[in-house]
């Protein structure tokens, strides 16, 4: 009987981002999850964004004659932005997530939240401070023209990296401060209290061309003010995280309803996993949209699958799939 030809796929970890150690993480849950149909090659993109198989650089350009697919499993800047999305589209190598367009977009918390406010969906009143335009009076003029406590957080960051709570001006200065260290662009939010929210959206899923996965509520503990980088990668004191949430049945179908909407308001690909805040008496507001959710053992993404009777094996292997499909 002839042997079927496994599928060489490229897991592409690293880059130069701030959230590297993450996207490592993420790149060994993908390797060690693949199923025997996949020849899994392991791809290490170093901080300076040189390519290395098997510790060897080599030139990315040849990818397509190494490879059937790329499974991307990096975070932030470089890989999560729109920039190897490009690259791996202009060599024709198939690859899973969203396309560059909607991967900038959803990188880009400002685009994403005008993407957000045009498809009607309700987010928290926001400003954006350039850091040309930064100087010693704009924290002191924020905390008297914008409405407080506010959120500070550089437009070009995901896992909460550089991310502050405002209470004070101090708080603020010194989250601006942080922000303009990460990105040229800061974001500055209502602070919304309330209930902390994630939701996945899976394409093609069990005959749906847009799949809602389980809610699932996040419960920082004691000493974390938020979702934080703490919270969300250490086993040791991670926030609490229920799935499904304890969320009423209407605020549950409001979720998994708007997790769909910002999927499709910025056209992502495959798959994504969007954060939501649900206020007791104003109802449920989107923050965020990721297009790379995180894939490790402690990560979101496969909590929910589990929830719906899935798995992380047959994730990957539907996102694979769907990656290899012909495009229309």
């Amino acid at each position: 009987m002839k042997t079927q030809k496994k599928i060489k796929v490229a897991v592409l970890r690293g880059g130069p981002s701030s959230e590297y150690d993450v996207s490592l993480k993420t790149g060994a849950g993908v390797l060690q999850n693949l199923g025997e149909k996949y020849e899994a090659i392991d791809i290490l993109i170093d901080k300076k964004g040189v390519w290395h198989i098997h510790g060897v650089p080599f030139d990315p350009k040849h990818l397509d004659k190494r490879v059937d697919v790329a499974f991307i499993a990096m975070h932030g800047e470089y890989g999560e932005d729109g920039t190897v999305q490009r690259l791996l589209e202009q060599l024709h190598v198939p690859f899973t997530g969203s396309g560059s367009l909607a991967s900038a977009i959803g990188m880009n918390k400002v685009l994403a939240k005008k993407h957000f406010i045009n498809a009607g969906i309700k987010t928290p009143v926001h400003r954006v401070i350039l850091k040309k335009d930064y100087n010693e009076d704009t924290a002191k003029d924020l905390w008297t023209t914008f409405m407080q406590p506010s959120v500070v957080k550089p437009v070009n960051a995901g896992s909460s990296v550089g991310v502050t709570l405002a209470y004070t001006l101090s708080d603020i200065q010194e989250g601006l401060e942080k922000a303009f260290k990460i990105s040229d662009k800061v974001l500055i939010e209502e602070l919304i209290k309330g209930k902390e929210a994630t939701c996945g959206v899976l394409e093609g899923f069990r005959d749906k061309d847009h799949y809602a996965l389980m809610t699932v509520e996040i419960v920082p503990q004691k000493h974390q003010k938020f979702f934080d980088y703490e919270s969300k990668y250490s086993s040791e004191s991670g926030a609490i995280e229920i799935c499904p949430g304890n969320f009423t049945k209407a605020e549950t179908e409001e979720i998994q309803r708007m997790a769909v909407e910002m999927h499709k308001s910025i056209n992502a690909g495959q798959y994504s996993r969007s954060d939501f805040i649900v206020h007791p008496k104003r109802g449920v507001y989107a923050l965020e949209i990721n297009t790379l959710p995180g894939l490790t053992p402690n990560s979101l993404l496969p909590k929910e699958m589990q929830a719906v009777g899935s798995s992380y094996p047959e994730l990957l292997d539907h996102l694979i799939t769907l990656a290899l499909k012909p495009k229309k």
